[in-house]
């Protein structure tokens, strides 16, 4: 096998849906809260390589010791790379990995280690390639594959899977899939690039949270986006993202509606506008509100104190009182799948 191979490698994909398929051609898999990775072992050498084509090589270099001192000297696996803290994943912790400084990188790897979570078999230890082979075949040698390989110690593990829509029910209403859950096809082979034969299943979440401020479409005085805000233990408004779906047809009415309300400060804790790499001249450019309203919205991901993109607009809610806009709405268990532990230690 030569590594350059990986370039015909792009990470297979999921299509979004509202529910699990049923039926016996589904495996059901939890959806991790990481960076999807492809990792190439070609005897000395080991790349990882992200679902854009970015090499992730040198922002890991525990899970490159941990794929150059398997026994097999060839390899391709698909999986996520995760890291855990207390017991829990972290995505911020991961997110700190992404740094320029080499030796920021080895001081995080030796203090939050992180682990390759596999679940995808696309060349075996002879380097053959097996992405045409169906999954249920490449997951029985991939599970052949970890039991002779994987060790203790090392920080690569094998995800569980279950064709059990059971289990996978538990997975996804206990929250210990932390994303959700991943449906694949097993009669069909691994599909580069595509969405076809794979499915992904995401818990709606949703979140009350004051408007502390609103800032205005780019070219036109109507509101563009709200700024939503919750109260954290100390009873302070941190702003934690915003909300821009709002109908064109309800902007007018709602822009008179905010004007009302402009009174600073808005947000009493943290305030948006901070200096960040993603910061313009815009982000500085809000009207603070009187906390008054609350608004109901969905979101995938809440790390860093903060909506990690933009939610999506449900509805407003009178009925709430903007005090009950706490923190606690957005905590949630990430913890791991019974029966797979990810603090290996070194």
């Amino acid at each position: 096998m030569s590594l350059p191979l990986r370039t015909r490698y792009k990470p297979m994909e999921a299509m979004p849906a509202s529910e699990l398929p049923v039926g016996p051609e589904w495996q059901y898999e939890p959806k991790w809260d990481g960076f999807r990775c492809l990792a190439f072992r070609d005897h000395d050498r080991v790349e990882l390589m992200s679902k854009a084509s970015k090499p992730l090589t040198r922002y890991f270099p525990e899970v490159v010791s941990s794929l150059s001192r398997l026994a097999a000297k060839q390899f391709v696996l698909d999986g996520e790379i995760v890291v855990e803290s207390d017991g829990i994943l972290s995505f911020d912790q991961l997110l700190m990995r992404i740094h320029p400084a080499a030796t920021r990188i080895h001081k995080l790897s030796e203090s939050s280690p992180a682990t390759f979570i596999v679940f995808d078999f696309l060349a075996d230890d002879k380097g053959k390639s097996l992405v045409q082979q169906p999954l249920a075949e490449r997951r029985a040698r991939l599970e052949r594959f970890a039991k002779r390989y994987f060790k203790p110690g090392h920080r690569i593990v094998l995800s569980p899977a279950t064709r059990d829509l059971s289990l996978a029910q538990k997975w996804f209403h206990m929250g210990v899939a932390l994303d959700g859950v991943v449906a694949k096809r097993i009669d069909l082979p691994y599909q580069s690039g595509t969405r076809t034969g794979m499915q992904k299943i995401k818990k709606q979440r949703t979140a009350d949270c004051v408007v502390g401020g609103f800032r205005y479409l780019e070219k036109k005085k109507e509101v563009g986006s709200l700024l939503l805000g919750l109260y954290d233990d100390q009873g302070k408004l941190d702003h934690v993202g915003f909300t821009s779906s709002i109908h064109s047809k309800d902007r007018p009415a709602l822009t008179r509606k905010l004007k009302a309300l402009i009174k600073p400060p808005g947000f009493t804790g943290r305030a948006p506008g901070g200096p960040s790499r993603w910061s313009t001249k815009r982000s500085t450019e809000w009207e603070p509100l009187e906390p008054k309203l609350v608004a109901e919205v969905q979101f995938d991901h809440f790390t860093g104190g903060r909506f990690r993109h933009g939610t999506k607009f449900l509805r407003w809610r009178p009925d709430k009182d903007p005090k009950q806009c706490t923190m606690r709405q957005v905590k949630r268990e990430n913890r791991s799948p019974p029966g797979l532990t990810l603090s290996a230690k070194k």
